[in-house]
């Protein structure tokens, strides 16, 4: 893995503010509980996306990593991130018991780790307990982000249909066309024992969006189904990035209304600018209608926080490839392969690269060595002497064309059309094109762009279905994410000072520092003031974070008294706990970190010196 993801160019560096959660190991007797570790580390990682200025390593690319064993520094430089939380899920009748750890990637050092053992009625509850303590964590440890109370909330009071829905979602992750279907059937049953379950509702809508726009099943049937899904989930929750989402996925996919699912998918990065999804789905928006500058701007902030996507690669291939930069397109195909070899529209649109370069050894060789079904090799034979000028039989091109016309679903690429067209066939390309245009079907919807589709451009016919698919391109982008760094005055001067001091007092005179258990909300408490203050007053006034304003404290009351004759009796770590330290790594790091030398080596020193 490590050869195959080093070379993507689009791998970012470290922020300190960062983070990617590795998927949880299911150590639960029965392997089928997989759905619920899996399930738990993805609420893990969009409860995390709520935190500002948190740059939170998307699922797809965190998943890359399920069942490798890869050294934590090599994962960490691959997703561009500093911290990682790893962790294990044993599930057992009612009980959960959840171990996490999160890991500074350069040196492998644990910030954290804790145990959780608890009733599974109480899994929100705990989801939302181990997001806020990473989120402090990280915090604590390496500078001011603002952290709402809550991250995590109860999703339904019935754990059986919350257990149904991570089911449904761990086969809809796969993206496969017969998993979908089988992850309506977890949703729908979720939705039956509580029908309150907003996020059912949305989850079953998306499906049925996927498997009409993709010709799974009956286009009409999919939408009415996937928008009374839609209706009943918005009466329960209308302000949910789900919502907004899925909204988007059915409008955009199911009738090409390419503004209306802009718009809401806007609302849903308003929402949490975190989520890479409405992001990746503008870029594709953006392609659609021609505006590749805005799609490939878009496509690069959601591979910063998703560099592992094939499907995010896919879109930029399409981009290079509508733009006609056609050995750029074949790059990031390759990468997008080397993800996932499988991904069959990468497949497609490698084909159809070769073919315009005049690639035919290159062509043949890429047929060779890959699995592609029995009619795309064929396709791409014929369409590369056609386009290039080479005689095909019309006899061949007629058989390959009935066995596409065969086909349980239509190909999502316009083969049958290029076919057609490039034997000279425009009227019954014209006829072919439009069908697939009316019926929306999959990737047609960049139809108006496509190179191989040049001889009938300018055709007026081409330009009527253009219109009517495109009546008006223009589209109000929203590039920017919020910016990570929020310079805002958060307290009066006046009120600085007086914290401030009172900060200085608990800890030269009270020594709360002392107290080993000390973390950033307890102080807050202490004071009076909100944990969001604190950290901004501790980062942008003060100049350090919070570990490193108590942990001073601490260093030199450990100095203190290990230069008094009356603790000579004790040990170092002895001293390193009276002075607040809790943990034998923290104390040797944090004394080297800010001394230079080592515990022992500045005792002998100054007890000599004395």
């Amino acid at each position: 893995m490590e050869n195959q993801f080093s070379s993507s160019p689009l791998t970012t560096t470290y922020n300190a503010k960062s983070i990617a959660v590795l998927p949880f190991v299911n150590l639960s007797a029965d392997p089928e509980n997989e759905y619920f570790s899996d399930g738990i580390t993805e609420e893990i990682i969009n409860a995390l996306t709520k935190v500002a200025n948190l740059k939170v390593t998307a699922r797809t690319s965190s998943f890359a990593f399920k069942g490798k064993d890869q050294d934590i520094r090599e994962i960490a430089r691959v997703l561009g991130v500093a911290n990682i939380l790893e962790g294990s899920v044993r599930k057992a009748d009612n009980r959960v018991r959840i171990t996490a750890q999160l890991i500074q990637a350069s040196d492998g050092f644990h910030l954290w780790s804790r145990n959780f053992d608890r009733e599974l009625a109480d899994i929100f509850t705990l989801q939302d307990e181990i997001s806020l303590l990473i989120a402090d964590q990280i915090r604590e440890n390496f500078g001011h982000i603002e952290i709402e109370d809550h991250l995590i909330s109860p999703q339904t009071s019935n754990i059986e249909a919350y257990q149904l829905f991570l089911k449904g979602k761990f086969f809809l992750l796969t993206w496969n066309l017969t998993e979908i279907e089988k992850a309506i059937s977890y949703f729908v049953r979720g939705i039956e024992l509580d029908t309150t379950y907003e996020e059912s509702y949305f989850s079953t809508a998306l499906c049925y969006s996927i498997l009409g726009a993709w010709g799974y099943m009956d286009r009409e049937e999919a939408l009415r189904l996937a928008n009374n899904y839609l209706l009943k989930g918005t009466q329960l929750e209308k302000n949910s990035v789900s919502r907004y989402f899925c909204q988007a996925a059915c409008q955009f996919w199911g009738y090409w209304d390419y503004r209306q699912a802009y718009e809401n998918l806007q609302i849903a990065h308003r929402l949490n600018p975190q989520d890479p999804e409405p992001i990746d789905f503008m870029a594709e928006i953006n392609r659609s209608v021609g505006d590749f500058s805005s799609a490939l701007a878009l496509n690069s902030k959601g591979l910063e926080v998703n560099p592992l996507s094939t499907n995010a690669y896919y879109t930029r291939a399409t981009l290079y490839y509508l733009r006609g930069s056609f050995p750029s397109a074949l790059d990031t195909i390759e990468k997008g392969l080397t993800l996932d070899p499988n991904f069959e529209l990468l497949h497609h649109l490698n084909i159809a690269c070769l073919i315009l370069l005049g690639k035919k050894a290159a062509l043949n060789t890429f047929i060779e060595n890959n699995d592609l079904g029995p009619i795309l090799p064929r396709c791409a034979k014929q369409l590369y002497n056609l386009f290039h000028g080479e005689p095909v039989e019309n006899n061949e091109i007629k058989n390959t064309i009935d066995q596409i016309d065969r086909l349980s679903s239509p190909m999502l690429y316009l083969w049958e059309v290029y076919l057609t067209l490039y034997a000279n066939q425009k009227e019954a390309a014209f006829e072919r094109l439009k069908l697939k245009v009316n019926t929306r079907i999959g990737q047609v919807v960049w139809f108006k762009h496509d190179p191989l589709l040049a001889p009938i451009r300018d055709e007026l016919l081409f330009k009527e279905l253009v219109n009517n698919s495109f009546p008006d391109n223009s589209l109000t982008n929203m590039l920017t994410l919020p910016d990570l760094e929020d310079h805002k005055e958060v307290l009066s001067r006046s009120k600085i000072s007086s914290y401030t001091t009172a900060l200085v007092s608990q800890m030269e005179e009270d020594h709360i520092y002392r107290d080993t258990t000390l973390t950033l909300r307890t102080l807050a408490d202490r004071i009076n003031l909100h944990p969001n203050k604190l950290s901004w007053l501790l980062n942008d006034k003060i100049g350090k974070n919070f570990n490193d304003f108590v942990n001073e404290y601490r260093v030199q009351a450990f100095q203190a008294n290990a230069l008094n004759p009356t603790n000579q009796h004790l040990t170092l770590l002895g001293l390193a706990y009276e002075s607040g330290f809790n943990s034998k790594s923290v104390f040797n790091r944090f004394f080297k970190q800010s001394t230079g030398t080592t515990p022992k080596a500045w005792v002998k020193s100054h007890r000599r010196e004395k």
